[in-house]
């Protein structure tokens, strides 16, 4: 059986992602920043039969939370074959250049980009003891500054400092720790859900979470002959997925 850790789990495009996992015999650990609703997202897909799923409280801008839940897992399991950095934040409004604030940037940072790379480098030795460890950090096309820059691009007037920043970050650490560890059997990319019907965006997406579950899970399973820092983007590019940074 596989192990996989999934953050900011406990609703949404997160939860969807536990779900598809765990129905493909997985042994998931759905992380969660509070416990309770943790516990309750859990309950749901035990109800459907899911009993191969335990909720963590994870708090990804907590150091110590971070560290807890490591030792946490670590009691449970040796290895981890699976992380999937999916908790992030927009950052409120304003986010325009001129306007939003220094401490927005610090909160979506802190989540957005902070936040994967803490819980990378405290699972990093259980992934390590894994064959096929995979790694998907949860981006966006939003943070793609070539698309950014092209008139074309379909969101191209849907600007935002904040975010958009934020996953440029992503993708960055992204592209730098598939590059460290090119040399071994880890298969790291960043993965845009696509616009999505979710809370995150007051439900004004036109995708349905069940095919932003399954564009994440895909690159969460991919073999050993399959691509390593890369970002994907289906919703840009149905056809071979990946976008340009």
């Amino acid at each position: 059986m596989k192990f996989a850790l999934v953050t900011g789990a406990n609703k949404s495009i997160g939860f969807e992602v536990v779900q598809q996992l765990a129905q493909k015999g997985i042994h998931v650990y759905l992380g969660s920043r509070n416990l309770e609703n943790g516990v309750e997202a859990v309950d749901k897909l035990k109800a459907k039969g899911l009993n191969n799923v335990e909720a963590i409280q994870l708090n990804i801008t907590d150091d110590a939370s971070v560290m807890k839940a490591r030792k946490e897992i670590g009691k449970k399991t040796n290895v981890l074959d699976i992380l999937i950095n999916n908790a992030g934040v927009y950052g409120g409004y304003p986010q325009t250049a001129f306007d939003a604030t220094i401490d927005q940037f610090k909160a979506a940072y802190d989540t957005n980009v902070y936040g994967a790379v803490r819980v990378t480098q405290a699972f990093i030795d259980l992934l390590n003891r894994s064959s096929e460890p995979r790694i998907v950090n949860v981006s966006s096309s939003q943070g793609s500054i070539t698309l950014h820059s092209d008139p074309a691009y379909k969101y191209y007037d849907y600007k935002g400092a904040v975010y958009l920043s934020s996953k440029s970050a992503l993708n960055m650490y992204t592209v730098v720790l598939a590059y460290e560890l090119k040399n071994t059997s880890f298969k790291i990319n960043a993965v845009c859900p696509g616009y999505t019907k979710t809370d995150f965006n007051g439900h004004r997406g036109p995708g349905t979470i069940e095919d932003a579950g399954k564009r994440i899970v895909k690159y969460a399973l991919i073999g050993n002959d399959g691509p390593t820092g890369k970002f994907f983007s289906e919703e840009n590019n149905p056809e071979t997925g990946e976008i340009p940074w």
